[in-house]
């Protein structure tokens, strides 16, 4: 995973973002929704290339790091960039859990766990309206 360098910080007004978000993208990215399981559109996805954040653009996640979880969001290894994510602690739902959010537009992507492969043990659990695929 590198380091790259993170792009300036987006700042928008919650109108603008409902302008140029999907209202299922805005629902993720700026209210914390999460999509049914098995629903999204990059769940089975298996084209190479990057996934970059549907609000901002940032980097997020290359291909060869998703796997099938089988937990019905697509699912990561690692990062691109350690930097393109921040985490927080999310206690809702009554559950503790590691949210995941990106760090140049502070979107929701999803949550990460510690029960996914080699050679992280982590998954990323990401909804795939907070994604957009660029193939290779």
């Amino acid at each position: 995973m590198s380091e790259a360098k993170t792009m300036p910080k987006v700042e928008k007004s919650e109108a603008e973002w409902r302008k140029e978000l999907t209202p299922m993208q805005y629902a993720v990215l700026r209210e914390k929704a999460t999509e049914r399981p098995f629903s999204g559109e990059y769940e089975h996805e298996k084209r190479p290339g990057t996934y970059v954040c549907a609000g901002c653009g940032q980097t997020l996640f290359e291909s060869d790091a998703k796997f099938d979880s089988g937990c019905g969001w697509p699912s990561f290894t690692q990062p691109s960039a350690g930097n393109h994510i921040n985490e927080e602690r999310d206690i809702s739902h009554g559950m503790i859990r590691t949210e995941v959010l990106c760090s140049r537009c502070n979107g929701h992507l999803g949550h990460v766990f510690e029960d996914g492969p080699t050679p992280t043990g982590l998954r990323y659990c990401i909804n795939s309206a907070a994604l957009k695929l660029q193939p290779k």
